[in-house]
């Protein structure tokens, strides 16, 4: 189908997981107060590990969400997916059995699929033997097995998919969905969620070379900060509820945090581990979105970013700030609440928007933990303790390792 730009893409519900917090209320105030959630890993004994700490969504038990059945059939970021799933169902006061099959699909976002489910599945081999080794192995750890237990589980027969562009994956789950909802479509369930915490994940990071060695989760993860030295993975994300302008007039929603007005996505095409030092990329991806949405640099209100925790890229997003928005770059306020949580991968980006989109709905910019000392020739306005704003059009950008860039321009919807 032609796709039809007066269709507008709007954000109705938010259901979020992070380690400071489990659904929406409990998170938000968290990431409003810049409570931290990064500890030592309790799941595995990480002595052994030069990364010990992490964004560990301790208290999560998938027996408040999902029936036993279906809990060993899947991964625990499944089990997150489905949960924030439902209470973004709950906030935009929606149920899909109310409306066609076909009107509603799920398009979420994976970097590495089911880490823990794998993780069993592997030392049962070794340790036991082939026969050991369950037959959900085959779809569990799949990167599309959470868009797929979604659909099954609320007959979401519309079009679903998965995008698998590491920590600009969850930008990129809500990009197609807008583009799915010009096509005709009138709801979709989009963001990403991960849970990497385990020794075989865990191992699997340490050799980007990225990762903090920290012991004080004061240190762990400081982007923009002179004391930066790497990040620290974290679990969880968001799920948000993307409706058609059609369905929300239809029906009758009493609240729409925002609009996905723009969208723009570029890749770096440098090297396998290393993001191109110009940062050329990066400030296109910031220009197109911009330019998809209709407004100029002077127009934003806030820019959420991706922050990644080690000095070069820092250098670099600082750098495409400065290309792509001008003098504009040090007036408009710079945040990344993501430090009070890790990076989450494809939940880190999904999880900026529904920080954003509560931001916008509360008039706030949630803070930077540990930012205390801008690194060097850093002149953003850092937003380092919760401040007032009246947030009509917002920047979300995210990276994924690889050379992926990805931004997002979220608008209030009058």
């Amino acid at each position: 189908m032609t796709p039809e730009p007066t269709r507008r893409a709007l954000i109705t519900g938010v259901g979020a997981i992070a380690a400071n917090g489990i659904g929406n209320e409990e998170w938000w105030q968290a990431t409003k107060a810049g409570t931290s959630g990064i500890g030592r890993i309790e799941r595995f004994d990480p002595s052994g590990y030069p990364t010990q700490l992490a964004g560990e969504v301790s208290e999560f038990s998938a027996d408040d969400w999902i029936e036993r059945r279906l809990q060993v059939q899947t991964d625990r970021w499944t089990h997150m997916a489905l949960a924030a799933t439902q209470m973004a169902f709950e906030d935009a006061k929606f149920d899909p059995a109310e409306f066609d099959e076909w009107s509603t699909g799920a398009i979420t976002a994976s970097s590495s699929g089911g880490n823990e489910f794998g993780q069993k599945e592997i030392q049962a081999l070794w340790g036991k033997g082939p026969k050991f080794v369950g037959a959900y192995q085959s779809i569990a750890w799949f990167y599309a097995a959470t868009t797929g237990q979604i659909s099954i589980k609320h007959g979401l027969k519309g079009p679903c998919g998965v995008i698998v562009a590491e920590g600009a994956g969850g930008l990129e789950a809500l990009a197609h969905a807008r583009r799915t909802i010009r096509r005709g479509v009138d709801t979709i369930v989009g963001g990403g969620l991960e849970a990497p915490i385990g020794p075989y994940a865990l191992t699997c990071q340490l050799g980007t070379g990225y990762l903090s060695t920290a012991s004080d989760p004061k240190d762990a993860y400081r982007p923009f900060d002179k004391a930066a030295n790497g990040y620290v993975p974290g679990e969880g994300g968001a799920i948000l509820l993307v409706e058609s302008s059609d369905r929300v007039e239809q029906r009758g929603v009493p609240q729409v945090y925002a609009e996905i007005a723009g969208y723009g996505a570029t890749q770096d095409a440098h090297h396998w581990g290393r993001p191109a030092p110009d940062g050329r990329q990066l400030a296109r991806a910031i220009t197109l979105a911009l330019e998809d949405a209709g407004i100029a640099a002077e127009e934003l209100d806030a820019v959420y970013a991706d922050a990644f925790g080690v000095p070069e890229w820092d250098a670099i997003e600082v750098s495409a700030l400065g290309q792509a928005l001008g003098t504009h770059a040090g007036k408009v306020p710079v945040t990344a609440p993501k430090s009070a949580v890790g990076r989450l991968y494809a939940g880190g980006a999904s999880l900026d928007v529904a920080t954003a989109a509560l931001g916008m709905r509360d008039g706030v910019i949630a803070p930077t933990v540990n930012l205390e000392d801008p690194a060097d020739g850093f002149d953003l306005d850092f937003v380092t303790s919760a401040r007032e704003a009246q947030l009509r059009s917002v920047l979300v950008l995210a990276r994924g390792y690889g050379g992926f860039n990805a931004a997002v321009v979220l608008r209030r919807w009058e």
